[in-house]
């Protein structure tokens, strides 16, 4: 089977991976970088199983920037970016669009599944956009740096569409897995696309409900451990997926949760805005505890959003460091897979030694060992030393 998977990033290059263990799969993509890198079997990306996969499997997978890829495929898996744009108040699905058109033409009859986030009922409108019925929306649920692991462990398997074509799609995934014990749910396609937003927004308003519960901590001197360990001891809540943090961030929940949001443009909601607006709140507060403290210069300590990843956009450590900056605190950043000198006018020291000795107040959304020994620097809400 010919299979063609446009975009190199997590979501496009572990699903290549996944299905090039047993079919031809060639990866698109625009940057001549990521595509000479995979064909020398050299990962692109930060993600432990992707690099082992690349060196050590026998897999049927090249890479090209050319879309004459498209012609002759039978599956093409969608894995573009679709960023939430500000002005529109919707994803900017350009993209996908690109990918849609460029395949309705090479390959007619090749089934074109999504895996970008789109909004509720773009698949029902691209449809007829695109004068193409072979369009579904399979949504994603992976972790940046685990991927790949994530797509051999998959928790769920949803494609929109009931259909032997469907449910085929989904076996050709789980033919890949290493867990095989997955359940398969195949749903309209209106329904999956709300599934994935839904998803993501429900780990936003975790998140936010274990960052307010430790700001009513920090404001009442109390200990946050404790009280989130109690809580947690009721079955129903759980001890997962609640260590305080500067705010959710990365690519995905900031920009699912408003664009669920604005699904709900004529239907009355309290709760969803009350996601997004906690974001904010949680920032301004923290800030504030930052600036009380009255340092010279802060360090932010890491760009990233998490251990293991390479990506930083939408980090919720850029909304403290721009706040702090507007109170005229100068700040200063060590993140090592920057190259650059500056970051949103901010000096980059990428010398650890010398950032922790120039910064007097270091800011860290998540503690690791290499800013163990100035601990009496350090301002965090990392409790449980989580990921």
């Amino acid at each position: 089977m010919k299979i063609v998977v446009a975009g190199i990033g997590y979501v496009g290059l572990s699903n290549a991976i996944l299905l090039a263990q047993n079919h031809d799969v060639t990866a698109i993509d625009i940057s001549d970088d990521r595509v000479q890198k995979l064909n020398n079997r050299v990962n692109p990306i930060v993600d432990a199983e992707v690099s082992a996969y690349l060196a050590e499997k026998p897999l049927h997978l090249t890479a090209t920037t050319s879309t004459d890829a498209y012609y002759g495929a039978e599956i093409v898996i969608v894995a573009t970016p679709t960023n939430y744009d500000a002005v529109t108040n919707y994803f900017n699905t350009t993209s996908v669009d690109q990918v849609i058109q460029a395949v309705t033409a090479q390959a007619p009859d090749a089934l074109i599944v999504i895996k970008s986030t789109i909004p509720v009922g773009f698949v029902d409108e691209a449809r007829i956009r695109f004068a193409n019925d072979n369009i579904v929306f399979s949504p994603e649920f992976l972790r940046e740096g685990q991927a790949l692991y994530d797509n051999l462990h998959p928790s769920r398997i949803i494609v929109g569409e009931k259909s032997d074509r469907a449910q085929a799609f989904a076996e050709l995934l789980l033919e890949g897995a290493i867990k095989k014990d997955v359940e398969i749910l195949l749903t309209g396609q209106s329904e999956a696309e709300a599934i994935k937003l839904f998803a993501n927004t429900y780990l936003a308003m975790r998140v936010a409900f274990f960052n307010e519960l430790d700001s009513y901590a920090l404001a009442g001197n109390m200990n946050t451990e404790e009280l989130i360990k109690g809580v947690g001891l009721d079955p129903r809540i759980g001890n997962h997926y609640n260590n305080p943090s500067f705010g959710f961030g990365g690519y995905c929940l900031p920009k699912d949760t408003k664009q669920l949001l604005a699904n709900y443009a004529d239907v009355p909601q309290n709760l969803m805005q009350a996601i997004v607006d906690a974001n904010r709140t949680r920032k301004d507060f923290l800030s504030e505890q930052i600036v009380a403290k009255a340092p010279k210069v802060v360090g932010i300590y890491r760009l990233v959003m998490k251990a293991g990843s390479d990506n930083f956009r939408q980090s919720s450590i850029q909304g403290i460091m721009k706040r702090v900056k507007a109170k005229g605190i100068e700040v200063i950043v060590y993140e090592p897979i920057m190259q650059d000198k500056t970051f949103f006018g901010s000096r980059v020291v990428n010398d650890l030694d010398a950032f922790k000795s120039e910064a007097d107040l270091i800011v860290a959304n998540r503690l690791t060992d290499d800013v163990a020994d100035v601990a009496d620097k350090i301002f965090t809400r990392d409790l449980f030393g989580a990921s």
